[in-house]
């Protein structure tokens, strides 16, 4: 079997063919429309039926190409581009071209076993992208709204909103009607600013209201735990974008950054937190679990029982959110 790694990028994509000990046997480098795509699988098709394709894990320029690809039913591997990284430092050849990343991917694809496949996304990266577009919308609204109070500073001294009360409906209707008929550019602004603050928090409500009604339907399961919001529930969703692809849940821990790392001294194992994995994915269980650290009475006493041996308080809360990690 031959590993045809590709170095993907905006314009143009690299593929290099290796044997099945990693010796280079061709190398290629196509466009990236569909009909160059096809010309590249006619080209891997001369070194036999056996082969498979290994893409660097960057699927904002790679997604074109992995659909093409799983829809002539290629088998498709996505290596990490930290792997290809260290791939790459392990060569004889130096510098960085898109050949030498090219080759670095398919030894790298050969060296570690248990690479996740591509497949072509489903509703799972559409909820990512309203999540994504609904966090670009806050903090455009964030912008504004910074804009706006040191406007407000100017018109009325001393009399400015109260913090985080500015994303409220009622409270921008009755600032456009306090700065209404004000005379002068910064009042002006101050008016255009409040419409926009307005407009947006229209926007990023209905995007809530379609993330929950898509939650409700696609991972009921995960708004049944404590402390998991439907926001909370969507960025779960986006980011796994399918629970089903890891081999278990040590693997999914290990991929939202929830599995502690061991720390050897002498003959003593202890364990401390990993700063790896999926930073998303991390951050939602750290709000599952600091919710449930107050209101939930099985993480309490989880939390008790870890601190009464010994754990300081975020140890304890690692624990608990690796316990986390497996229910969802």
């Amino acid at each position: 079997m031959v590993t045809i790694g590709i170095d993907a990028h905006k314009r143009s994509h690299t593929a290099i063919v290796v044997d099945e000990h990693g010796l280079e046997l061709a190398q290629k480098t196509s466009g990236t429309t569909s009909s160059e795509h096809f010309q590249l699988l006619v080209w891997a098709a001369g070194y036999g039926s056996e082969r498979r394709f290994a893409v660097e894990d960057c699927r904002h320029l790679s997604r074109r190409l992995e659909r093409d690809l799983s829809a002539a039913g290629e088998c498709i591997l996505r290596v990490p581009p930290k792997l290809m990284a260290k791939a790459r430092d392990g060569a004889r050849t130096f510098g960085k071209s898109d050949p030498i990343d090219a080759l670095a991917v398919a030894r790298a694809a050969l060296r570690e076993p248990n690479l996740p496949v591509a497949r072509l996304d489903g509703v799972e990266r559409e909820l990512r992208l309203l999540v994504d577009h609904r966090e670009d919308l806050v903090q455009e609204r964030t912008r504004a709204i910074n804009r706006l109070r040191w406007h407000l500073h100017e018109l009325v001294p001393g009399a400015e909103p109260r913090a985080r009360s500015l994303t409220h409906l009622r409270n921008l209707d009755s600032l456009a009607a306090r700065l209404d008929g004000g005379e002068g550019t910064v009042a002006r602004l101050a008016r255009e600013l409040t419409k926009r603050c307005r407009e947006l928090t229209v926007e990023i409500r209905t995007l809530e209201r379609e993330i929950s009604a898509l939650v409700q339907a696609l991972a009921p399961s995960l708004l049944a735990i404590v402390g998991c919001g439907p926001l909370s529930a969507a960025k779960i969703v986006g980011e796994t974008a399918g629970v089903e692809r890891f081999r278990s849940a040590d693997a999914y821990a290990r991929y939202n950054g929830s599995a502690p790392l061991p720390v050897w001294s002498s003959n003593r194992a202890r364990h401390r937190l990993s700063r790896s994995g999926n930073r998303q994915l991390n951050a939602a269980l750290h709000r599952i679990a600091l919710t449930q650290a107050q209101w939930h009475p099985g993480a309490q006493a989880l939390l008790a029982r870890r601190k009464a041996q010994g754990d300081g308080g975020l140890e304890a809360l690692r624990v608990l959110k690796r316990r986390l990690s497996d229910v969802v």
